[in-house]
């Protein structure tokens, strides 16, 4: 293992060099036998690689058939019966996911019939998959997990799964599986996954999940089960948009669940909800969007790591329920809540080890900000769609004003951090310039123009950034000079640029990834040694291209768009008319709206 390690870079450049174009595919390809000879891990490394330039083809599958053990063409549309043809062929096959490749169908899977290796098979959401499809899977008894969800299987279909015994995870969510078939399918005794969401499941047929002795993970999500039986197995238990009586009704004994997904659930009686639950183990509860109101079962569920209560009605004065439950809290979702900041202010210093705070669509302002600021081991923080500024004003001060972001620069460990839809601008950023460990950050906004780059390029290990529906101009991205750990600049919405400007910005930096919807540029496919040039570069852009150092934003730059409806700015757009950007110093930067 530690001689893998140490070849990793090594290992890389290598599948670079395999997977360059087809010329270097077709050099390899003659020396059939030496990759036959190929390790499984790097024989998979090699394909996936292929997989993702887009270069692997039906035939060359055949150079893989004795090496590689895992295949994952998931969302694939391009996969089809030739390369299940190629695919069943595979000797050492233990592993393949088509899930969501549209044109796979029955007749398709024919060729994995009698597999003896193929021990994991996903084809959900393969519409095309019948009941016919399900007789040539009986044939591979090896198979341990099979995913079967939104396929054209019926419920006949689903009764034949009863001879696969060693199956250990079936997926069936979506299908129509009802009482009787979930009956013919307890002879499958190592099950220990079971997904029935959108079932026929009623509670009578739910008895039957008694008899499935290894059962530790149960979704029953969209269905009408309202009570379950006696399962003491049970690890991680999914009845979101359900109706419920009671969960897990024992009479000593209690339930040790682990993870509990109650999204969306009306509970009847919510006092008596948890009653049969021994909540000391529960790490993980999800009750976003249900019926609670009360919220009296938090305090006694001290293990919790992962809580989320958004869209629920939790407000300011029940907020202290979750101030109860202890140290251990790691991630907390109060969005679309009636939380204020003077909630926020109720959790400051009482959640030490919080990573991950979502207050997205809650009443919060920038006073939750040095609340916010209490919880230093904050990872990832969403103040998305709040009625956040960027700005405190001080009592008694009209003029004065306070950068609230200032106060996060507290945070050490701060990773990622969204501020779309809120009322932040250009002058309320410069305080990011000091947020060292910011990898992910997002703004949306038409208020935000050139100058909120400027404080972005000193973030030295910032990955992915995302300034959307922004009043940015070419000049702006010509000038703007990325961190160089940046791997993907998200630009949407920026309607004013250009595609020469997104070109240009491509080529000068073709690591970065660029979304846009005049141009969307992966890595791969920006211009580089081995790629054509643009055909038209504006004499504009030729310009910035030269002198990039003679474009200093100005930090007093006013964006004389503003006083402009969109309409407007459209109308103008190829008029003769020229805004000019104002500096201290005499030279001036002509723009045009091109």
């Amino acid at each position: 293992m530690m001689e893998i390690e140490n070849q990793t870079e090594l290992v890389r450049l290598c599948l670079e060099a395999a997977g360059e174009s087809r010329e270097s595919i077709e050099k390899w390809r003659r020396q059939r036998r030496s990759l036959e000879r190929l390790p499984a891990h790097l024989a998979d490394s090699l394909l996936r690689h292929l997989i993702r330039r887009r270069l692997l083809f039906p035939s060359l599958l055949e150079v893989f058939k004795r090496s590689v053990e895992v295949i994952n063409l998931r969302g694939e549309n391009y996969v089809d019966g030739e390369w299940l043809a190629y695919l069943g062929a595979f000797r050492y096959l233990r592993s393949l996911n088509l899930a969501y490749c549209h044109k796979i169908s029955s007749s398709a899977i024919w060729p994995l019939a009698g597999m003896s290796s193929l021990k994991e098979l996903d084809i959900s959401r393969c519409v095309k998959v019948t009941d016919a499809g399900i007789k040539h899977l009986l044939s591979i008894p090896t198979l341990e997990k099979l995913c079967l969800s939104e396929t054209g299987v019926t419920e006949n279909g689903v009764e034949l799964l009863s001879s696969l015994k060693n199956l250990s995870v079936l997926d069936l969510g979506g299908l129509p599986v009802t009482d009787p078939v979930l009956s013919s399918l307890q002879v499958l005794t190592k099950l220990q996954y079971l997904d029935l969401w959108g079932s026929k499941i009623s509670n009578e047929g739910a008895c039957v999940l008694e008899m499935f002795p290894r059962l530790s993970f149960l979704n029953l999500a969209w269905t009408n089960v309202t009570k379950l039986p006696k399962m003491l197995s049970l690890e991680c238990l999914n009845l979101s948009n359900c109706t419920i009586d009671s969960i897990l009704e024992l009479n000593e004994e209690k339930a040790p669940l682990v993870k509990l997904s109650l999204s969306g659930t009306t509970f009847v009686n919510e006092a008596e909800a948890f009653l049969h639950i021994e909540t000391s183990f529960l790490s993980f509860l999800d009750v976003s969007n249900s019926s609670f109101n009360s919220f009296c079962f938090l305090p006694e569920m001290k293990a919790l790591e992962h809580l989320d209560l958004s869209s629920s009605i939790l407000r300011d004065d029940t907020i202290e329920k979750v101030v109860c439950m202890g140290a251990n809290l790691r991630n907390l979702s109060l969005s679309n809540t009636r939380i204020s900041s003077a909630g926020v202010g109720v959790l400051a210093g009482h959640l030490p080890n919080l990573e991950i705070l979502s207050l997205s669509g809650t009443q919060i302002d920038d006073v939750a900000m040095s609340y916010i600021s209490m919880m230093t081991s904050l990872k990832a923080i969403d103040l998305s769609n709040t009625d956040i500024e960027g700005f405190i004003r001080q009592v008694g001060a009209e003029t004065d004003l306070v950068l609230s972001l200032t106060a996060l620069q507290s945070l050490n460990h701060l990773e990622r951090l969204n501020l779309e839809q809120t009322q932040v601008r250009d002058a309320a950023l410069s305080p990011l310039s000091n947020f060292q460990e910011l990898q992910h950050f997002s703004l949306r906004s038409p208020s935000l123009t050139d100058i909120s780059l400027h404080p972005l390029s000193s973030l030295s290990k910032l990955t992915h950034l995302s300034i959307c529906d922004a009043v940015l101009t070419d000049y702006g991205l010509g000038s703007f000079r990325p961190p160089e750990t940046l791997k993907l600049l998200d630009l949407r919405g920026c309607w004013l640029l250009s595609g020469d400007s997104i070109m240009l910005f491509c080529k000068r930096n073709p690591q970065i990834e660029v979304r846009h919807e005049r141009r969307s540029v992966a890595p791969s496919d920006q211009v580089g040694p081995n790629r054509p040039s643009p055909s038209r570069i504006s004499l504009r852009a030729s310009q910035m291209n030269k002198k990039p150092e003679q474009l200093p934003l100005s930090l007093c730059f006013i964006d004389q768009r503003l006083k402009y409806s969109r309409e407007e700015l459209l109308e103008l757009q190829y008029s003769t008319l020229s805004l000019e950007l104002p500096h201290d110093n005499d030279d001036q930067e002509v723009m045009r709206l091109e």
